[in-house]
């Protein structure tokens, strides 16, 4: 892979021209960059030097920031990294952010922002699109499905930085008691999981999130690509009232009704279902990343060493989708430092930061190369997975996601307890994404 910043000088990687940057056109509003940007849409990185101030919020492990600062600085002698820490609650971090940039200030020049937030943000031009100021072929580092859930109105607002996904974690040593494979389709997963019920093994066949809230949303949009459909177009239309969407939706209900989900399925949320599997009552869970550590820790974990995991599965067989989780880097409209805040996306998304990310830090890389890396598989069994799993953004290209995500949770919760029938629940949700969409509410 051809990294953007190509000419290397004798102190560290400084980069480059950016010449054919995919469009020179700009469609939001970007004060502050008037110095920074030339119409053609290139920017010069090969002098970049200056102050970027990062704005991001302790992340998951101590210390990961300043790695990652540090190993940059050092690869960017006239650069200077100063870290701004964002509160470690999303909320709050996200209202911080909509005052100061909206306010109109220069810094962060650039922050961490969750990965539904890039529509949202773009919608109130609090973040500048990059797909006019990075080549094209920056954009094919990523794995496949992250730069889409980037993208708002037909450009890129946000570099992927660092993702988390959903997996199907199993028991192993209840399959082999049962003479049972590893399921490669839902229709196993479903079928495996009614016989070790009856054959007394376990109690629970899958466990999964049911509760009415924004887990709900990501699983479901899992089974609905795995069916073939999506709740929005490329234009933005809601099309949840579908053949696939009924699928999806059909398959989830039975599971309950069928017993293979507990009754209590509807009010799961990811504890529940990892307390469920860690105490031994559940054969199958789909969980993010950190269910793999979860299980095998002693004393917390009655599973040690009796877990296995593989890619979600889809309907027929195969690897299925799954959901995207994460984070992204973003850029302030107001930047004054525009080059030197590039330069860091760069480095950031690139070979070395996410090698860091991986390997030092457990993280899961969204660049490709790194991703694809066959050491990483002697960190975690999840990383030997990792190649194989197939992306799916959330519905979050438009800016009223959070009334989008509201319309699929209620709805489809409804239909899991069975107070309304499955057409309905979808005739329902398809209404209100209608409403989120245009604006005018639930």
């Amino acid at each position: 892979m051809k990294p953007v910043l190509a000419l290397v000088s004798s102190a560290a990687a400084a980069g480059m021209l950016l010449a054919g940057c995919g469009s020179a056109q700009t469609t939001a509003n970007t004060p502050g960059n008037s110095t920074n940007a030339n119409p053609a849409g290139s920017i010069d990185l090969s002098h970049a030097s200056g102050t970027v101030v990062w704005a991001a919020p302790p992340i998951t492990h101590t210390g990961l920031r300043k790695a990652l600062i540090d190993a940059f600085e050092k690869s960017h002698p006239n650069i200077h990294v100063e870290l701004q820490d964002q509160n470690s609650d999303t909320d709050t971090n996200r209202a911080s952010l909509t005052t100061t940039i909206g306010g109109g200030s220069a810094t962060p020049d650039v922050y961490l922002a969750d990965v539904i937030w890039p529509a949202q943000f773009a919608n109130a031009q609090l973040a500048l699109p990059l797909d006019d100021k990075l080549p094209k072929d920056f954009w094919d580092r990523f794995s496949d499905g992250l730069v889409e859930g980037a993208t708002y109105q037909g450009h890129i607002y946000a570099a992927p930085f660092f993702a988390d996904t959903a997996f199907l974690f199993y028991r192993k040593d209840l399959l082999e008691k049962a003479n049972l494979p590893v399921p490669t389709s839902w229709e196993q997963v479903e079928q495996e999981a009614k016989t070790l019920q009856q054959k007394g093994l376990v109690k629970y066949g899958f466990v999964w999130q049911g509760a009415s809230y924004e887990g709900l949303t990501c699983d479901f949009t899992e089974f609905l690509a795995d069916a073939g459909g999506r709740v929005l177009d490329d234009s933005g239309k809601p099309v949840l009232d579908s053949d696939a969407a009924k699928k999806a939706l059909s398959f989830l209900r039975d599971l309950v009704q069928s017993g293979v989900s507990p009754k209590s399925e509807v009010t799961f949320k990811e504890n529940d279902t990892m307390d469920a599997f860690n105490q031994g009552d559940a054969a199958f869970l789909r969980n993010w990343t950190y269910a793999w550590n979860n299980s095998q820790t002693p004393g917390q974990s009655k599973v040690v060493g009796k877990v296995g995991v593989v890619a979600l599965p889809t309907f027929g067989g195969s690897e299925g989708y799954s959901c995207v989780g994460g984070w992204d880097l973003m850029v302030n409209p107001h930047t004054k430092n525009l080059a030197a805040a590039l330069a860091f996306v760069d480095w950031m998304t690139g070979p070395d930061a996410q090698s860091i990310l991986a390997k030092r830090f457990g993280e899961i890389p969204t660049n490709k190369q790194v991703a694809q890396d066959p050491s990483l598989a002697q960190l975690s069994p999840v990383f030997s997975v990792i190649p194989k799993v197939k992306f799916v953004p959330r519905p979050a290209q438009t800016p009223n996601y959070p009334q989008v995500s509201q319309a699929i949770y209620t709805n489809v919760n409804q239909a899991l307890t069975g107070s309304v029938s499955v057409d309905d629940a979808l005739k329902k949700a398809q209404q209100q994404v209608q409403s989120a969409v245009s604006g005018s509410g639930l």
